[in-house]
């Protein structure tokens, strides 16, 4: 039936039509932005994840930027810990040179002054953006932020990674240790703190004599030497004489040193041996040719309050003197660790103690700065690893966003040449619909 009221041809392609041209209108959004789901109406639930992902993007690049403000603080307090120790370590030469005979040790210790006052000058400049991580002015952590971790239930928690501070201050005040001098009762008394295996006399309030050691150690024999007692402020020396000791420009001669430790509060008679047996390893493998072969050990376990000096057989074929002295009402010097570098201001190898006593005190001041550096280390290879991963992810996420948001370019420009195709059919098709009326008009010719 035909009718000139309903035209049910033209109405199919007039919704046709309209439904191409509805689909054409999509594909050239997508094909000007870019994206499958440019906004919320496109697809709600898949551009709302978009959305929290994309934030998470933004969110780790704030995070990157942390980090290399982190590795580049990090990075300035290793290379300049680094610098210490190797200032450090060419001090200590200036040391084990104080350690021979026929040396001129005032120079030596204006050198070392120096040297400590430019481990000062790299300490103090080792900031980056008015942080300093080495000069002991705190001692809480840096924490440096590393990532944003988000949980199933869309909490989300900041990660840190904690870096200590390291104290390499020269400019902390640490107590020098005093030797006492408060004389003991007698000998016996002081014997009580100290004393030799074959030992009788050990000075209680007079200087060493050569001529009256305490013991004698031949060529090829050795001696133990126990500490008996320990308490705050007792005053431990002990004096070598007629050791062989190397000379400035080579060759050897027969020299004296003295060894002296003051017990703290919490020392003990195996630390105190400890202390003992440190300065005297020390002063032998700096200043003794390797063919005299001078050693000295702590005992262990239930021995641990006793330590042997041997005198190997051969080398200078000649005794060891032996000289044992205690006092009390000294004053125990700081550990080296207490207080960053700030042992280097007691530092002083003008005389013999002086000399033996800063070749153990710098040992423990060279582990500390490596210590120092190696903990930087550890923590910037960590932000290093850290920067690598935060990228990777960021770029892990970047993929997955246009994953679900992105148009596939290929197939969008297919379905447009598609689509003209169809409108130009649904517009020649709706043409022909319009024109069906016309043909009732022959009917009344």
């Amino acid at each position: 039936m035909s009718s000139i009221l309903t035209n049910n041809g033209a109405m199919v392609a007039l919704q046709t039509l309209k439904s191409i041209n509805s689909n054409m209108l999509d594909t050239q959004n997508q094909i000007s932005t870019g994206k499958k789901v440019a906004t919320a109406k496109d697809n709600s639930a898949v551009w709302a994840i978009s959305k929290v992902m994309d934030s998470d993007v933004k969110g780790f690049k704030a995070i990157s930027e942390s980090l290399s403000l982190g590795e580049s603080t990090i990075a300035v307090a290793r290379n300049a810990s680094e610098t210490v120790t190797d200032l450090l370590t060419e001090m200590k030469g200036k040391i084990v040179a104080a350690q021979e005979e026929n040396v001129d040790r005032a120079k030596l210790q204006t050198d070392i002054v120096a040297l400590r006052d430019q481990i000062g000058s790299v300490v103090s400049a080792a900031q980056f953006n008015g942080l300093n991580l080495i000069d002991g002015s705190s001692t809480d952590a840096m924490n440096v932020l590393s990532s944003l971790d988000r949980d199933s239930n869309g909490n989300v928690v900041a990660a840190h990674i904690s870096v200590d501070r390291q104290n390499l201050s020269t400019t902390t005040p640490v107590a020098a240790q005093a030797f006492g001098d408060t004389d003991l009762a007698d000998a016996t008394a002081a014997a009580g703190l100290i004393s030799a295996t074959s030992g009788t006399v050990v000075h209680d309030d007079t200087a060493f004599d050569p001529a009256s050691p305490t013991t004698t150690i031949a060529d090829g024999g050795s001696e133990t030497i126990t500490i008996g007692t320990v308490a705050e402020g007792n005053s431990y020396q002990i004096i070598l004489d007629d050791v062989n000791v190397n000379v400035n420009g080579g060759g050897s001669t027969l020299g004296q040193r003295t060894f002296e430790y003051v017990a703290s509060s919490t020392d003990g008679t195996a630390e105190v041996a400890k202390a003992l047996t440190d300065q005297i390893n020390a002063f032998f493998g700096a200043a003794t040719g390797s063919g005299e072969g001078y050693t000295v050990t702590q005992g262990t376990g239930s021995n641990a309050n006793q330590f042997t000096i041997s005198n190997a057989a051969g080398g200078d074929a000649t005794s060891i003197k032996v000289g044992l002295r205690a006092q009390t009402g000294g004053t125990a010097g700081s550990s080296a660790a207490s207080g960053g570098l700030g042992a280097l201001q007691n530092v002083d190898v003008t005389s013999d103690s002086g000399a033996t006593g800063a070749l153990a005190t710098i040992e423990g001041l060279i582990d500390q700065s490596i210590d120092a550096a190696a903990s930087f280390g550890s923590a910037q290879g960590r932000i290093e690893t850290q920067s690598d991963f935060i990228s990777k992810l960021s770029d892990s996420l970047k993929s997955g966003i246009g994953a679900m948001v992105d148009a596939d370019m290929e197939e969008v420009s297919a379905r447009l040449q598609a689509l003209q195709v169809q409108q130009q059919l649904g517009t020649q098709s709706l043409s022909i619909a319009n024109q069906a009326p016309q043909n009732i008009l022959s009917l009344f010719r």
